[in-house]
């Protein structure tokens, strides 16, 4: 027995700490926020900005060396990560605060230039969508990686045989890594949502000024390309008044993290000693302050609280908007959009924190046999083999059940009272040793996606295949997120060399 001190890391019962990722999302506050909360403001409208000059510049309508003089002005701001505009007044919003200090600085007849063609509106719409889409990037890969994990672990467990549980109770025999297909199945679903309600994010809102365009002949299509949209939005009251991206998301996310904690559900029930049918290592599991021999998988518990966040924000969201006008709206624009970050973020967190208990997280065999045993999981088996012989489905429900009834009343396996059965019933033809064992009716069950070895198969390679696309799908989107970024700074630089 250790004589060393009680600390943190080794509690006597536990013997190492929990996982340093779950520590930074469960225990460090606001760092979450730093890595899935919206982009600084400023970033993402100077990035409009500058595109917008680009734009007003190749189209004539402002003189090159007045957006050269703004492109510098604003390089500087950002370098200097907006020190100049810490602590500056801001009654009308951060932007006005920031557009007054170029004109305090460059003078109004080239300060005053920024704004043309455009409103705040327009503006405020583009910008949401470029603050979105670090938080979208990584909710997008952390699901992937939630999604490979579960794959690898389906194959790798894929002949540990255990009892699929229906109202809680025994039902037929299935195998841990068939489970695991069936979750990432649901996920890739998931991750197909999120790519679809993103779509939205991807047309480009500039140009549709406050409401009813604009008379300055803007070019929407250079701007869409400098700032890496698909195309741009044809309806300017549809550009400012719409926000239903943000609906369409916190739905996606509250689909997604339904599933999420449903799975963790399970993980909670089978991880108890009573069920004993998975084994969770020390970095996954925490200790009590008080009681020394508890293993708790509180982590579970996190996942669930998480996952329910975007439910919440979705109502939040839709209960801001629905009272305002199809116009721009503060309701909309500002307070709906609001409850995005918070989802954003717990969605995250719920998806690591599930990629790290699934990939820890160990099936117990033996255990998972005896209960799928004793459970009399093999009971539907025996009655389909009955219905191949001739009888009708519902006379072989019934006796199979009575045969359950007399092992049960014995303490006697299935196969035992089968063998009995068939032994007074020379129309029926038994079944060969061992045909009701877990293992063998999990091999039987080829058909209607079951667990048996080529079923097995093909949905492997189904969600590999699946998944190669969904990732290819967000490759491709961030790909032209970074294409354009490195288009737009090159240009500018270009006219900053003159």
């Amino acid at each position: 027995m250790s004589t060393n001190s009680p600390s943190e890391v080794d509690t006597g019962r536990l013997t190492t700490p929990l996982s340093e990722t779950a520590q930074r999302i469960l225990f460090s506050a606001g760092q979450a926020d730093d890595d899935f909360g919206p982009g600084p403001e400023l970033d993402a409208i100077t990035e409009v900005d500058r595109a917008h000059l680009l734009m007003l510049a190749q189209q004539g309508i402002a003189d090159i060396g007045t957006v050269r003089l703004l492109l510098g002005e604003i390089a500087a701001l950002r370098a200097s990560g907006f020190a100049e505009l810490h602590n500056r007044p801001a009654p009308r919003g951060l932007y006005m605060s920031y557009e007054s200090y170029l004109i305090e600085k460059l003078g109004a007849e080239v300060g005053g230039v920024l704004h043309t063609g455009r409103s705040r509106n327009d503006l405020n719409a583009t910008t949401i969508r470029l603050r979105m889409r670090r938080p979208c990037a990584a909710l997008l890969t952390e699901t992937e990686r939630l999604a490979t994990v579960l794959h690898t672990r389906a194959a790798e467990h894929r002949d540990v045989v255990m009892p699929a549980y229906t109202h809680r109770q025994p039902a037929v025999p299935i195998t841990y890594g068939h489970y695991l297909a069936g979750l990432a199945t649901a996920v890739l679903r998931g991750l197909d949502g999120l790519l679809h309600a993103g779509a939205e994010m991807e047309v480009n809102p500039l140009g549709a000024g406050a409401v009813g365009g604009t008379s300055v002949a803007v070019d929407q299509h250079h701007t869409t390309r400098l700032l890496g949209f698909c195309a741009p939005v044809t309806n300017s009251v549809h550009a400012v008044a719409s926000r239903d991206f943000v609906l369409r998301l916190l739905s996606a996310l509250g689909v997604l993290g339904v599933t999420v904690a449903r799975a963790a559900q399970d993980l909670s029930v089978w991880t108890t000693e009573e069920s004993g049918l998975l084994f969770v290592p020390d970095d996954l599991v925490g200790s009590s302050s008080m009681m020394p021999q508890k293993r708790n998988p509180f982590v579970l518990e996190h996942i669930q609280g998480k996952a329910a966040a975007p439910i919440g924000g979705f109502v939040g969201a839709a209960s801001a908007m629905l009272t305002a006008g199809y116009t721009n709206a503060i309701a909309v624009g500002t307070e709906a959009v609001s409850h995005l970050w918070p989802a954003l973020r717990n969605s995250v967190e719920a998806v690591v924190l599930l990629r790290l208990f699934t990939d820890g997280a160990r099936p117990v065999p033996d255990r998972m046999t005896e209960r799928a045993t004793a459970g009399y999981t093999a009971a539907t088996r025996l009655a389909e083999h009955l219905v191949s012989e001739g009888m009708p489905f519902r006379t072989a429900h019934h006796e199979v059940g009575r045969l359950v009834l007399d092992g049960l009343a014995g303490r006697r396996p299935l196969d035992d009272v089968a063998s009995e059965y068939f032994a007074g019933r020379s129309a029926h033809a038994g079944l060969a040793p061992g045909a009701l064992s877990p293992e063998a009716v999990v091999s039987a069950a080829e058909f209607g996606g079951g667990p048996g070895p080529k079923a097995m198969d093909e949905t492997l390679r189904a969600l590999e295949a699946e998944l190669a696309r969904l990732r290819q799908r967000s490759a491709e989107r961030r790909q032209r997120w970074a294409a354009a970024a490195s288009e737009l700074q090159a240009s500018v630089e270009e006219v900053l060399r003159g």
